[in-house]
């Protein structure tokens, strides 16, 4: 949302940054850098070029209806030099699936000579990474949660005896107000209490 304010040279932005300008007015990009301290993968592998590659369509199978099972949607490629073969049918689209098979031999290329090194590989390793961050957290948590729960109750059962000798003390004292107070009941029918001073 841009607002311009009157009598000023420079403009308001609500959902940015501002940059004050006595020229034409500048609106600052918004910058989605990702922290330094974050390891860079490596850039997306290029699939191989056109002439080794073999390329064919076939039909589909699996859910999709008549328009999967039908038609020639579905891609296979071959890397001729290494015989690797990957098949793509993610879309009911022919030139979508053309992309993705690409994008799939691509990466198989990748991991065929980069190995550990390769884009998957890493993307793999850092998913991995942050699943057991996920669940050492979760762990710690319930641990500490547990260990919380213990105190408290190690804490109701040696607070429980105080209160237990409290309550005990508290109804013989009960008791001996009872006893002290004394009832009568006169003649009209009405209760007379009298409090002893004993």
């Amino acid at each position: 949302m841009l607002r311009f304010l009157p009598n000023a040279r420079h403009l308001l932005h609500v959902a940015g940054p501002l940059q004050r300008c006595n020229g034409p007015l500048i609106i600052a990009p918004f910058t989605t850098t990702a922290p330094a301290s974050l390891k860079q993968l490596p850039p997306r592998p290029k699939p191989p070029p056109e002439s080794e590659i073999e390329e064919s369509f076939l039909k589909g199978s699996g859910p999709g209806g008549q328009k999967i099972n039908k038609t020639n949607s579905a891609v296979q490629l071959r890397h001729i030099p290494t015989g690797i073969v990957v098949k793509s049918q993610a879309t009911r689209s022919r030139s979508q699936n053309r992309k993705i098979a690409r994008e799939l031999l691509a990466a198989r290329l990748d991991e065929l000579t980069n190995g550990t090194q390769s884009r998957t590989a890493i993307v793999a390793e850092v998913k991995k990474k942050r699943a057991a961050s996920k669940a050492k957290k979760s762990r710690r948590k319930y641990r500490k949660l547990a260990e919380e729960q213990e105190k408290e109750g190690e804490e109701e059962e040696e607070g429980g005896e105080d209160e237990d000798e409290l309550e005990e003390g508290s109804r013989s004292d009960e008791v001996e107000e009872k006893t002290k107070i004394t009832g009568s009941i006169n003649t009209t029918g009405t209760q007379v209490i009298s409090q002893g001073t004993g």
